[in-house]
This record gives C-alpha cells, sequence and structure tokens, in this order.
C-alpha cells in the first residue's frame, strides 16, 4: 500500500474550509480562524495555509522545505486563482496576495508580514487597466516594494537611531513637492517612489528588487519561517511563556484593497471595549488606506462609530459580524477588515487582548448575557490580569496642583491603565538601559514597532505621538498591563537631539527628565507626581 502524502497546506476560501478552529496547533491561530470563519460564512478573501511542521521541518532541515510542499502549494494556489477570478502573476488579470505569520498563540506585530506580492513592472500595468486606477496601483506597488525590502532583503534600521530607508525616501520626496500627507502623493510621485525604492535595495544588497512572482513568494514564505526566530518574536515568547517548538504557521490570502479610493477603507475593532470591557464595538478605521496603516500608528485613524456616517451599508454589515462572532467564540473578538469599493471583506477574527478590570467586567456580563457558565467566567481571569487592577492611580490633589501650575502638557488616548511618571527615554535600548540601573522609565516613541518589545517591557510606560486606540503600542501594552497614552499629536519628537517638544507651548523635555502620563485620562504631564495605590 502507497504511503500517504503529508498534507503541509489547507486551503481556505468560498463556502468552505479545509481546516477548522480546532486545529489552531497545526494551522496557528490565524489560519485556524480564517477556515473557521470561512465555515460560518463570513466573507474571507481565498487562501491557504502553510502548517507549522513545515516550520518545525524548515528548522530541523538548514532552512530546507519538504519536498511535497512546492506541489501542494501550486494547487492551493490555482483553487484561489479559480475562486477569486485571477491569475497569479498574469500581465492582463493579476492576483495579489498578502503573506503572514500565524502561530498558534497569538504574537501581535512580533513575526513579519508582506503586502501585495505578485506585483512587477507588468503586472502593475494589469491592475492599472483593471481598475482604471494608476495611483491605486502604484500605492500598492510602492508599499510591496517598502515591505519585501525591509522584511526579505533586510532593509530594516540596524541602529536605535536609524530611520527606516525607504521613510528617509518617502519623507524627501513630500518635502520636495510640498506634500504634507501620503494620501495626497499623485500617481506619478508614487511610480517614481518605486524606482527610487528599488534603486536603494540594489545599492544596499547588492541585487535586483525580484520580479518573478513566484521568487517572490517563496522568499517571503522564507522570511515568515525565519522571522519565528527573530528577536522581538523570542522575547515576547519568553515574556509570554511561548515555547519556540510551536512554530508559526505561514497564510497566504488573495489581496483586498482599502486604498482603492475613499469607497475603500481598513479598520481593526473589538466585540466589546478591550480597556473597560463595556458592551460596545469598539475600534478604528481609514479610509483610503492599508491594514498597516492602522496598526502601525502612521496615521491616527478614526473611531469605528463614524463608519455609520462614511458607510451604512458596511457598519450594519459589522454590526451583525460583532454578533455572530461573539455568539460563536462565546468571547471578546479581536477582528481585521477591508472595504473594497463598498464590499466587506474579514481578515481575521482572534479571541482579544483586554485589560485585568475588562477581563473581569466582560467575564461577568458574558455569563448574565448566558453566553458561558460561572466556571468558566473564574478560569478566563489571568492572576496577572487581577494584578493590574492594583496599578496604582496619581494622588489627584497632586495631579490638580501641577495642572494648575500650567504642567499639562498634551492630552492623547488613553489606551492603557492605571498612571506612571519615570525619566523619559527616546529608544527601547535605552529605555532598559535605564530600567536595568533602577531608574522608572516612560518609553517615548513617535510610534512603537515590535522591535521596541524589550523596551515596553523594561518601562512603567508607554506614550506615542502617532497611533490610536488599536495601534501596535496600545494592543501590547494592554496585554502587559502598562500604562499607555497613545495618538498624543502635539508631541514633536526629535530623536537625534534626544528631545521632545508640544505644538504651541514653550516645554522642552529632554531624555531623563521626568514626565508623568496618565493611561484613564490620557493626559500628558511634565514633571513627577505621586502615584498612590488603586481604590480596588
Amino acid at each position: 500500500m502507497a504511503k500517504k502524502t503529508e498534507k503541509y497546506v489547507y486551503f481556505f476560501g468560498g463556502n468552505k474550509a479545509e481546516g477548522k478552529a480546532e486545529m489552531k496547533n497545526l494551522l496557528g491561530g490565524k489560519g485556524a480562524n480564517l477556515a473557521e470563519m470561512v465555515n460560518i460564512g463570513l466573507p474571507v478573501p481565498a487562501g491557504f495555509t502553510i502548517t507549522t511542521d513545515v516550520c518545525t521541518y524548515y528548522y530541523a532541515n538548514k532552512k530546507k522545505y519538504p519536498k511535497e510542499l512546492k506541489e501542494q502549494v501550486l494547487k492551493a494556489l490555482a483553487k484561489v486563482e479559480g475562486i477569486m477570478g485571477a491569475k497569479f502573476g498574469d500581465a492582463k488579470n493579476p492576483l495579489l496576495v498578502s503573506v503572514r505569520s500565524g502561530a498558534r498563540a497569538s504574537m501581535p506585530g512580533m513575526m513579519d508580514t508582506i503586502l501585495n506580492l505578485g506585483l512587477n513592472d507588468k503586472t502593475v500595468q494589469g491592475l492599472i487597466e483593471k481598475t482604471n486606477n494608476p495611483r491605486f496601483a502604484y500605492d500598492s506597488y510602492r508599499r510591496f516594494v517598502q515591505m519585501y525590502g525591509d522584511v526579505v532583503l533586510g532593509l530594516q534600521p540596524k541602529d536605535k537611531h536609524d530611520r527606516d530607508t525607504f521613510e528617509i525616501i518617502l519623507d524627501a520626496k513630500k518635502h520636495a513637492d510640498g506634500i504634507e500627507k501620503d494620501t495626497d502623493l499623485t500617481a506619478d510621485h508614487l511610480k517614481e517612489l518605486v524606482a527610487e525604492f528599488k534603486s536603494a535595495i540594489k545599492e544596499h544588497t547588492g541585487s535586483d528588487f525580484p520580479e518573478n512572482p513566484m521568487e517572490q513568494l517563496w522568499g517571503a514564505v522564507g522570511a515568515v519561517f525565519s522571522s519565528w526566530m527573530n528577536e522581538r518574536a523570542i522575547v515576547y515568547r519568553k515574556l509570554n511563556s511561548i515555547p519556540a517548538e510551536w512554530g508559526t504557521a505561514v497564510n497566504v490570502q488573495s489581496m483586498v484593497f482599502g486604498n482603492m479610493g475613499e469607497d475603500s477603507g481598513t479598520g481593526v475593532a473589538f466585540t466589546r471595549d478591550p480597556s473597560n470591557g463595556e458592551n460596545m464595538f469598539y475600534g478604528e478605521y481609514l479610509f483610503n488606506a492599508q491594514g498597516e496603516d492602522v496598526v502601525a500608528g502612521i496615521r491616527t485613524p478614526l473611531p469605528i462609530a463614524h463608519l455609520e456616517m462614511d458607510d451604512k451599508n458596511a457598519y450594519k454589515q459589522l454590526m451583525n459580524i460583532r454578533s455572530i462572532l461573539e455568539k460563536h467564540y462565546k468571547d471578546m473578538m479581536d477582528i481585521e477588515f477591508t472595504i473594497q469599493q463598498g464590499k466587506l471583506w474579514m481578515l481575521q477574527c482572534r479571541v482579544g487582548k483586554r485589560t485585568g478590570f475588562a477581563a473581569v467586567k466582560i467575564a461577568v456580563a458574558m455569563v448574565r448575557e448566558k453566553l458561558i457558565g460561572k466556571e468558566e467566567a473564574l478560569m478566563r481571569i489571568h492572576p496577572d490580569q487581577l494584578n493590574q487592577l492594583l496599578r496604582p492611580i496619581f494622588d489627584l490633589n497632586e495631579k490638580s496642583k501641577a495642572i494648575a501650575n500650567g504642567q499639562l502638557l498634551a492630552k492623547g488616548l488613553n489606551a492603557g491603565p492605571g498612571a506612571a511618571c519615570g525619566k523619559v527615554a527616546f529608544t527601547a535600548s535605552d529605555a532598559e538601559e535605564m530600567a536595568a540601573k533602577g531608574d522608572k522609565v516612560i518609553l517615548v516613541r513617535i510610534e512603537t514597532s515590535p522591535e521596541d518589545i524589550k523596551g515596553m517591557n523594561a518601562s512603567e510606560g508607554i506614550l506615542t505621538a502617532k497611533g490610536g486606540m488599536t495601534s501596535h503600542a496600545a494592543l501590547v501594552a494592554r496585554q502587559m498591563g502598562k500604562v499607555c497614552v497613545a495618538g498624543c499629536g502635539a508631541l514633536e519628537i526629535d530623536y537625534k537631539a534626544g528631545r521632545m517638544t508640544v505644538a504651541g507651548s514653550s516645554y522642552v523635555i529632554k531624555e531623563g527628565d521626568y514626565i508623568s502620563i496618565d493611561g484613564t485620562t490620557g493626559e500628558v504631564i511634565a514633571g513627577e507626581i505621586t502615584t498612590k495605590p488603586s481604590e480596588v
């Protein structure tokens, strides 16, 4: 009897998926939940998951793949092409894909993602003809070259004071043409950026950017498997007791586009408020954007409630999906969605990270709603979440005095519980060094990235100038139980000079100066304010 071929690739899309939620160990959390959403009838772009077994094989066999993998990937890709009505690498009707990680335990932002894969100088023309939208096509192309350059070809900043090569090129382009927002760049600007980004890749790596879509795909798959062992993923696993041998899956999924114009957008939402546990739909979105714009904090997004005014139909669908998911999973869920020219697509769902206070409130509410029993509610509260309830708060008299004294610098979004004061550090490595000497530290960043994980862990609190309530800083701070104020737009941070100023104020805060942040109100105050024990 012939030996049964090991199955390494699981398809999802249309009305049926080969996987399901219970297969998290094999398909990772993201792959298992994408399959589950397909199986319960939600709109999910077709794709396939390469299993965690391949990750294990990859590290056990000098970064090589099982011989059966290539054929299984090609078969699954052909199925995706059939459902989505486009062909990967086709010059006239190209299918583009995203390549993302997916471990069995959620690790927000710790591993790598590549969007818009499959674009090259030929397929971009096909995309222009198909959509009659050159700006959208070149915007997708420059994003792809930037992500691929950073993630697969290794152009990410190496030093704590370095900036991303592509961001420097992008800012120079905007400055030269007097442009403030990315969305004001024209198709010609974006086309020029693609060429400039490719030149930077050639200059830094000595090689040309790969034009062959299949080469791009395998490069991205390898980069995602390799990112399981990158420093930030290793640190995150240690902090959250996730075993290295679990490995990650890789999800290859058809692209849907939130950057096609003002009838398209992208968002992240929670079925309940992850900060305080209120039973309200909570999240953020941006029109004419792709997913990384929301979570990376590059643009500060709009609250989800505004979507009802911008796109009533999509909002109504989302509210229905919110109800379906909570009833199905019997938990508070974190979702990612894209609206492409008025059509809603679901890109992810997972059990949502929440503060200790929210965990208690949600568990009690779900017992009352008869979604879960009392025993299950108790099991959902982790000991470290109870610890968060005991976080210090500011002494109100001290805080009032400081504000009356003109020390209130700015107000941002109240993204993480409690109150904290400490010395300002502008980089994660400085935060670590200062904390190791016994200093209390507030990590201040324009926006945090997954590379900042060690500094975030070492700090009492986190303050960012950009990003919203679902940005990386807010998400990780909530999980860690850190005080966090995000999207504080009045702050102007100069990393090289090691200082922060505030629009409309003469205050200058230097590295090592004390500031106090209130994660409940979003206030940022100069100087050291006394904290007192929680009133819980």
